[in-house]
């Protein structure tokens, strides 16, 4: 790498910066300052402009660096990833976007307090939402430190931390002064921006082996050091019974996790109607769709290309594996196509980062105000001083999310997202879907149902493969990895789905009828949504 890849590379990095924050400073200046406005961006976008929002919400850096990585160094068993990322929109189309947007206006407690009592499903939705929030954060930090030593084209630690702090720093600076709007701004051109470098690389890659996928593959099987066996099921996840319940527990996690990320749900409240929601899911499903395809080409590209050992040199993880394909692709270290193409890969990647860390920070923000602060504040509330707290929120968020990125630098992405999925869908999802269909559901079920999802996905991943016990692991120098999957899903996710049962049928609060016959009118109608 040369001194050229660098300068060029951050120079299109800093463009971005210059870019995001002139729209961020022009949105501040059109705020009125209210919770509906920094939520919600005022709940004035069409659906194709929020479907935009939410891929460039969705495609983070876990699915450009980390799913082309996992793909480039296992091959089939990478793909899950992507099959599983795809497949949960399903999920949220026909089960949560039209109905959780008549029910809500901000956070997912709002659509559970339609029928049950404020004070503690507030507390706990609240709780579950930031703890998901920042796990996914861990993940975006991890891949800008990656990307960081890549370009100074060494591993030293300071840069990669030095990287992550400023990363923190401008995602609050983001949420800070334009809220909503500037988020949603800086997600459709994220999108824009991944989605045109993506392209060009795949094209790339194909004509590389002249549009021959069966070239391709061929060959990277051949390069991975796997032969083919790279291109079977079990790299990664046949060694055993305890690897291949992995692989059930991570699909599991993937697949049920998005419809309960707060963050993706937070984008259905900034649009006028229901009908929107579930159209900017459409516009999503489809280029998610199609920018998944894609990063399984560059995955085997970079397998075929640079060969999964090259990937693996560049880091155990293979978070690099794109800036290095691009590099290969343009003519090679030295030449300016090469230094071009990387340094316009980089800069998107980081574009990306930046992008997704805004979004989850402001719904991780949103909750800490708008649930936590109104449920445990004693002091009069006015919407001025929620949207103040939510703004010092997004810096809390912000200090906690670098202090963990520091720790987990060499975790894939991919990987790390995996977990936030897990949480996500051991204790978001349970709650959202009782409280939409169950008749009986009560107030103890709800908060049973998060709790009982929450905190066994947590311990479980701390006593997990991940934190201790092995060269890869957070804290590799100690072992009390007593849980032996790497995705508590598979046993997580029932509990919270048990738990809400369990605390339902023993609670002696009677079900809300009324309030339950309120909310399906109100999900399945529209009558009385924000």
């Amino acid at each position: 790498m040369t001194g050229t890849h660098h300068v060029l590379a951050l120079a299109l990095f800093c463009a971005f910066v210059l870019v995001t924050l002139a729209i961020t400073t022009w949105v501040g200046r059109e705020r009125r300052g209210s919770p509906e406005e920094f939520y919600a961006g005022g709940r004035l976008f069409s659906p194709m402009e929020n479907g935009f929002a939410i891929a460039g919400d969705y495609m983070s850096a876990a699915s450009f660096l980390g799913v082309t990585g996992l793909i480039a160094l296992y091959g089939y068993d990478g793909i899950l990833y992507t099959v599983g990322f795809l497949v949960a929109w399903l999920v949220v189309l026909f089960l949560v976007a039209e109905l959780v947007r008549n029910c809500g206006r901000f956070t997912l407690a709002d659509v559970l307090v339609t029928r049950l009592r404020e004070r503690p499903v507030r507390i706990a939705a609240g709780a579950s939402s930031v703890t998901v929030s920042v796990l996914y954060l861990v993940a975006q930090m991890v891949g800008a430190g990656s990307l960081m030593t890549l370009l100074l084209g060494g591993t030293g630690e300071r840069a990669r931390a030095w990287t992550v702090v400023g990363v923190g720093v401008l995602m609050v600076v983001y949420i800070t002064l334009g809220g909503m709007r500037a988020a949603t701004w800086i997600q459709i051109v994220k999108a824009v921006l991944l989605l045109g470098g993506t392209v060009a690389l795949t094209v790339l890659v194909l004509l590389r082996f002249h549009g021959d996928l069966s070239a391709l593959l061929t060959t990277a099987a051949g390069r991975s050091g796997h032969g083919p066996a790279f291109l079977a099921p079990g790299l990664k996840y046949g060694g055993g019974w305890t690897a291949r319940l992995d692989f059930v527990s991570l699909g599991l996690a993937l697949v049920l996790g998005t419809a309960g990320l707060p963050h993706i749900l937070s984008r259905f409240y900034t649009v006028p109607t229901a009908r929107a929601a579930r159209r900017s899911v459409v516009w999503s499903i489809g280029l998610i769709g199609g920018f998944y395809l894609m990063t399984i080409v560059l995955g085997f590209g970079a397998a075929a290309v640079l060969g999964s050992d090259a990937v693996r040199a560049a880091g155990p993880a293979g978070n690099n594996a794109v800036p290095l394909l691009a590099l290969d692709l343009g003519g090679g270290a030295g030449s300016t196509g090469g230094t071009v193409l990387f340094a316009v890969v980089a800069a998107i990647a980081f574009a990306t980062i930046l992008a997704v860390v805004a979004g989850i920070t402001l719904a991780s923000s949103a909750s800490v105000a708008h649930d936590l602060y109104r449920t445990l504040s004693r002091r009069a509330r006015t919407p001025r001083s929620e949207v103040a707290v939510a703004r010092l929120a997004a810096a809390g968020t912000g200090a906690v999310a670098i202090g963990l990125g520091l720790l987990a630098q060499d975790l894939n992405v991919a990987f790390l997202v995996g977990l936030a999925f897990a949480v996500a869908a051991s204790a978001n999802l349970p709650v959202l879907l009782y409280t939409l269909f169950w008749r009986r559901f009560t107030t103890r079920g709800a908060v049973w149902s998060v709790y009982g999802g929450l905190v066994p996905a947590v311990v479980l991943v701390v006593l997990s493969p991940v934190v201790s016990g092995g060269p890869g692991a957070i804290f590799p120098g100690a072992d009390f990895a007593l849980f032996p999957l790497e995705n508590p899903g598979l046993v997580s996710v029932p509990l919270g789905f048990l738990a809400g049962w369990l605390g339902t049928v023993t609670s002696s609060e009677p079900a809300d009828a009324g309030g339950h016959a309120e909310t399906e009118v109100r999900s399945l109608t529209g009558a009385g949504a924000a």
